[in-house]
């Protein structure tokens, strides 16, 4: 049958990016400490050359349902490098996403619920050099110093979405495991969400978010120096939904 996609076109332009997005397919993320299994969602392009009609996206599906089912993200490089192979690319980047829950204890009562983070494992390849990003994003409760220091009683607080991309190359492609990053994010901020709380757990919660209040600027910089420490190359993002104001406060640190 005839290959359309491997026509030749005379434009002569390459295109930076062209495959597939809103794969979703079951996935189970074992890392050698976390083993999960959900739903996840995909993405995978290809660098087209200037003279590539188009690219073959059904082997891009079968690629990525058949070599990151199981997924562990010091595999990916091999997978991205079959991928550039199979089809005939100078560069490939696949991501994938899915959510992972870690079992959390309420402080004072014990009580265990499931804390729900998000996960995204990116991985790129151009000129057989690999890269891998994965990147963790969870909350926790944040108390405005500022409003504690000019308020005769109280401070405000909200919940703070805050993110962690940490990024291996080579033969270290997955620097940091993601439980690690899972604590060092929960650590950053004046008190961990908890989903299951009684009321002692309420009033512990509440007392340690006031005694340490954190802006912005302070939780990025608290999981950069983390980071920094361990030599790592890294992004961090914090996002705080704000609870008097009707917008939000922002903050990102890249090293």
């Amino acid at each position: 049958m005839h290959d359309v996609q491997n026509e030749y076109d005379s434009r002569g332009i390459e295109i930076d990016e062209v495959g597939i997005a809103g794969l979703r397919f079951p996935v189970t993320f074992d890392d050698g400490v976390t083993k999960q299994s959900g739903i996840a969602d995909a993405a995978m392009t290809v660098c087209l050359q200037a003279d590539r009609r188009g690219t073959h996206m059904s082997r891009m599906v079968a690629l990525v349902q058949d070599e990151l089912g199981m997924l562990d993200p010091r595999d990916v490089p091999r997978v991205l490098k079959e991928g550039a192979a199979l089809l005939d690319a100078p560069a490939v980047k696949i991501t994938v996403s899915m959510p992972f829950a870690q079992r959390v204890a309420a402080p004072a009562t014990g009580e265990e619920s499931w804390q729900v983070h998000s996960l995204t494992i990116e991985g790129r390849v151009e000129d057989d050099q690999a890269s891998v990003t994965t990147t963790v994003i969870t909350e926790v409760t944040s108390l405005c110093p500022c409003s504690k220091a000019i308020s005769d009683y109280g401070a405000h607080n909200q919940r703070s979405e805050i993110s962690l991309g940490v990024t291996g190359y080579g033969d270290a492609p997955y620097p940091m495991p993601v439980d690690e990053a899972v604590t060092i994010l929960r650590a950053s901020g004046s008190a961990p969400v908890v989903p299951l709380v009684k009321r002692p757990d309420e009033r512990v919660l509440t007392m340690q978010a006031y005694d340490h209040p954190v802006f912005v600027e302070d939780m990025v910089r608290a999981v950069s120096v983390e980071c920094r420490g361990r030599g790592l190359r890294h992004s961090v993002k914090v996002r705080n939904l704000e609870s008097i104001h009707s917008h939000d406060a922002v903050a990102f640190v890249e090293d």
